[in-house]
């Protein structure tokens, strides 16, 4: 979508809030929309605003607007109004069979639109799949119907009860020339210099939450880099250099 379309609907969810004196709030949004959206509202010193995934490290969230007459803590104990749980539950057979791919994959099948869901937390039995409230019975309904689910127990859940997902680290060396963010992306990505280029010209690289498509920017200790679609990696630590001269870095990979 064009950024200002983008923003202008974000402007008229304000005005409306303002107006009615009602909480809007959006579809998903993804890392880049949430940058935007952070730097649009800062620039309007905005501040009746939540970004809300389900749990504190969700890639994608949703933009709640609330009135002057609402507080963070009355929004924060109605959370279940904006984003409800699909948790399917896999069989004897089925468990550790699927990936987030497939999860995600039926979904695209079915037709809903990716903006209509949250993060899916993958585990062993099943997924918890997070979805605006308004769509959950349906899209329950429906995976329902796929071949591969089945055998599936599929329940709504409040978010509250959210299932913790167990983050796996993998902890890794890089030896980059320079410090230059197209320097990292290279090499996490594990692709050509002018490919990651690419990559951060078409706003698929965040550091720290922020979109950056500047391949010069220099990195810091303990910036957190995502890369869309190849994942999330933290500097722990430069490590020195190598006799040609180049940077070893400790990376710690979220897989």
């Amino acid at each position: 979508m064009d950024e200002k379309i983008f923003l202008a609907q974000v402007t008229d969810k304000i005005e409306f809030c303002r107006q009615k004196e009602r909480i809007e709030y959006t579809d998903f949004l993804d890392m880049y929309q949430i940058s935007l959206i952070k730097n649009f509202l800062k620039k309007m010193n905005f501040e009746n605003y939540i970004l809300y995934g389900g749990f504190e490290d969700s890639e994608r969230k949703i933009l709640i607007i609330y009135p002057e007459k609402y507080n963070i803590d009355m929004i924060q104990k109605n959370y279940s109004k904006f984003i409800k749980i699909i948790r399917i539950s896999l069989n004897e057979e089925e468990k550790g069979k699927y990936t987030h791919r497939n999860y995600l994959g039926g979904i695209v099948k079915l037709g809903m639109k990716r903006e209509k869901v949250g993060d899916i937390l993958v585990f062993d039995d099943g997924a918890d799949i997070l979805v605006k409230s308004e769509t959950a019975e349906t899209l329950k309904q429906e995976l329902g119907t796929l071949t591969r689910f089945e055998n599936s127990k599929l329940e709504i859940i409040n978010i509250e009860n959210l299932r913790k997902q167990q983050i796996k680290i993998e902890e890794v060396n890089i030896i980059v020339p320079s410090l230059r963010l197209d320097n990292f992306v290279s090499d996490l990505a594990r692709t050509s210099r002018s490919k990651a280029v690419q990559i951060i010209d078409s706003e698929r690289v965040f550091i720290n939450g922020q979109s950056e498509t500047k391949a010069s920017k220099q990195i810091k200790l303990g910036d957190v880099i995502t890369i869309r679609g190849k994942g999330r990696f933290v500097v722990k630590e430069f490590a020195g250099n190598t006799r040609s001269g180049r940077n070893i870095v400790k990376i710690e990979k979220y897989v």
